[in-house]
Order: structure tokens, then C-alpha cells, then sequence
């Protein structure tokens, strides 16, 4: 049974079907391509909703099928193949065992380059494994973990998420040496997944990378805004509240549709229970969020360069760039030679402060900081 939440917009994590909007055909796509042996590449920008369908089908193919194991592992804080280790072994090592001991037994037998260790989480009071890797014993581990898991003979779906970080580690061929284990791994399939698009169809459709068409492809889009408005109207009205139509397709269209933003706002809206639902309401929340922010984005605008950020400014003005380079655009901001906008660019998109839309035009990657930025600032120059 659903726990029942004193807030059902979620700002991040799963709870249940009961919190989660739509994606029933997205979700029954990839259970479909699991069940039947494909691994798959899922793609989409940042905030629009990936890991919560991937997490959506993990609970989906769970409640079909509870003998089947599921591991989400988010490879964003990673660096180099010593992180992807760590938190590949920790997340694979123990699942595929009936109890924490018995699977230290086996770790303890089977793996040469861990150092294995129990401890009781002092919230739960239950054991959990520790893991310490020897250093340089990397590779030989990872191949042992992926052994363990062919071994085992168990049905597995394991989701790699922010996968593209893999070709920014320092070390040179993971790629190869990931797919060499992975393509005769038959009981365990996988999803690779991230939000920048142009990396994964580089990894995954380019003849010269290891992962070649190893892949089906499956890129997801926007909830609807009929299918969106549905679902969070019916929570407002268990609140013996009504959210107006026109107030969230004013939301809904101000943030394209994307989820996390959609729900940190009908979030506040739902948390002031006594308001009814305006469009004043709606833009007191968004200020609310702002302010809330106003010393993580000062600090943001501090530690780059002003060239860049003023960069910056000026397509929060703008709101969309489709042109970035075009004189009427360089000189209405008084920005500097177009090679110094393409440098200021470049390193904006690499460092996720900037992002290109599907149709070309460019955007403040947080649509929060961007409204910040120009809300807080007349004119770029």
C-alpha cells in the first residue's frame, strides 16, 4: 500500500505510481526492451524527468516480477574509473544475496581487490556493506563485479545514469573495457542514460566507439500539458482546492513543460494550503524560490569571468539565443569579438551553466537562475 504523503509534488527521489505522472507508454517502451534482452540508451535534457521514469519501470518490473533484481547507479559525482568503481561494486555487491553476511562470505571468497567490512546503519539498525578498494586493482575489479553478476544467473536491470561522464575520466579506454565485459553479460541487462545528448549519440552511434550500435535509443519528451494539468489537479482537489486552468498553463508554458520545475512550484503552491490558487500565488512562489537562492547564484556569477557571465546575462534577457553569434546580438549587449562569445560559449555549455535546446536556440541551463539573473540585472553591459 502507497504511503500517503503530506506533499505529493515530489522535488526529487520515487515514492510510487500514486506520485508519478503519466509515462505509461515511455515506461511499458523500456520494460518491453529490458524483458526481451535489448539494453538501451535513454536521452533527454536535464530536469525533464529521465530518472524518474527509469526508476518509475525499475518499481513496475519489481511489482511483476519481485525475483528480479534492479540497481539504479547515478555516475554524475563521478570523476575517473576509481569512482565508477566504488559506486559500481557498492551498488552490484550484496543484491543478489539473501542476507548481508552471506554476502560478505561470498565477497570475501570471491574478489582479491576489496577489502570488505559490515557495519549497522545507526538510523535502521541494519548491516550494510562497506567496500574498500585497493588502489590500482580498478580494472580487475570491475571485470570481478560484472563475473558476479554473470555467475549468479539471476535476471538483473542496471541503469547507469549521467553515463557520458565515463568519457570525461582521465583514464583512456574504459569504454572498451566496460563493453568487453558487458556483451556477454546475457542475464543482465542495461540502460544508459544522461542528459547530454549529443555525448551519448557520440558514444553510442559513432562507428569508431566501442559501444556501436550495441544500444536501442529512446529519447523522451515533455508529460503533455492536458495529461500534466489532470494529474495535478486531482490532488488539489482531495485539498478542497482548485487550480485553475489558465494559472498552470501559464507555468506550464513559462518552463516548456520541463518536470522539476513544474513540481518545485505546484510544490509551494500546495504547501499554503489556506491561498486560493491566482496568479499572484503562482509568482510569489517563484520569487520565494529566488531569494531562497540568491546566495548560491551570487556566488555563481562571482567565480567566472565576468566576459562569461555577461555572456550569460544577456541570454537570460533574451531568454532563447537562436543566433549567439550574430552581430545584433553581440552589439544590442555590447559583447565582445564573436571568437571571444564562441570561447565564453563553449565553456558555459561544458560547465552545464548554459544549454542548447533541441531547436538550436540556446538558454540559462536553470531557469530559476536565469529569471534571477534577469530580474536582478537592467542590462548586461
Amino acid at each position: 500500500m502507497d504511503a500517503v504523503l503530506e506533499n505529493p509534488f515530489l522535488v526529487s527521489g520515487y515514492e510510487s505510481p500514486t506520485y508519478f505522472c503519466d509515462r505509461k507508454k515511455e515506461a511499458e517502451t523500456l520494460t518491453e526492451m529490458l524483458r526481451n534482452g535489448r539494453n538501451v540508451t535513454l536521452t533527454s535534457p536535464r530536469r525533464i524527468g529521465k530518472t524518474g521514469l527509469i526508476k518509475h519501470t525499475f518499481h513496475l518490473l519489481k511489482t511483476q516480477s519481485p525475483e528480479i533484481t534492479t540497481i539504479y547507479i547515478d555516475l554524475f559525482p563521478t570523476a575517473n574509473l576509481s569512482d565508477f568503481t566504488q559506486v559500481f561494486a557498492s551498488a552490484v555487491l550484496g543484491q543478489l544475496d539473501s542476507s548481508p553476511v552471506k554476502a560478505l562470505r561470498k565477497i570475501m571468497d570471491f574478489f582479491k581487490g576489496l577489502r570488505p567490512s559490515m557495519s549497522i546503519d545507526e538510523v535502521t539498525g541494519k548491516p550494510v556493506l562497506n567496500l574498500d578498494i585497493a588502489r590500482g586493482s580498478e580494472s580487475s575489479t570491475i571485470g570481478q563485479v560484472f563475473h558476479y553478476l554473470k555467475q549468479s544467473g539471476k535476471t538483473c536491470f542496471i541503469a547507469f545514469d549521467e553515463f557520458q561522464q565515463i568519457a570525461n575520466y582521465p583514464e583512456t579506454n574504459v569504454e572498451a573495457l566496460l563493453r568487453s565485459y558487458m556483451q556477454d553479460l546475457h542475464n543482465v541487462q542495461f540502460i544508459f542514460s544522461g542528459s547530454q545528448s549529443h555525448m551519448l549519440q557520440e558514444m553510442f552511434l559513432s562507428p569508431k566507439r566501442p559501444f556501436y550500435l550495441s544500444t536501442a535509443v529512446m529519447t523522451i519528451e515533455t508529460i503533455p500539458e492536458d495529461t500534466y494539468y489532470a494529474f495535478a489537479s486531482s490532488f488539489f482537489q482531495k485539498q478542497d482546492r482548485t487550480l485553475p486552468e489558465d494559472v498552470f498553463r501559464k507555468l506550464y508554458q513559462r518552463y516548456e513543460g520541463y518536470t522539476w520545475y513544474l513540481q518545485m512550484i505546484l510544490n509551494r503552491i500546495y504547501a499554503k494550503a489556506q491561498r486560493p490558487i491566482d496568479e499572484a500565488l503562482f509568482h510569489e512562489c517563484i520569487r520565494d524560490i529566488l531569494e531562497e537562492n540568491e546566495y548560491y547564484y551570487q556566488h555563481l556569477i562571482r567565480i567566472y569571468p565576468k566576459g562569461q557571465m555577461k555572456l550569460v546575462k544577456a541570454i537570460a534577457k533574451e531568454k532563447k539565443v537562436k543566433e549567439i553569434t550574430a552581430g545584433a546580438f553581440i552589439a544590442k549587449y555590447d559583447l565582445t569579438a564573436t571568437s571571444s562569445v564562441k570561447g565564453a560559449l563553449k565553456r558555459m555549455l561544458d560547465e552545464e551553466i548554459v544549454y542548447q535546446a533541441p531547436d538550436g536556440g540556446y538558454l540559462v541551463y536553470d531557469r530559476f537562475f536565469g529569471e534571477w539573473l534577469d530580474s536582478r540585472f537592467a542590462n548586461p553591459r
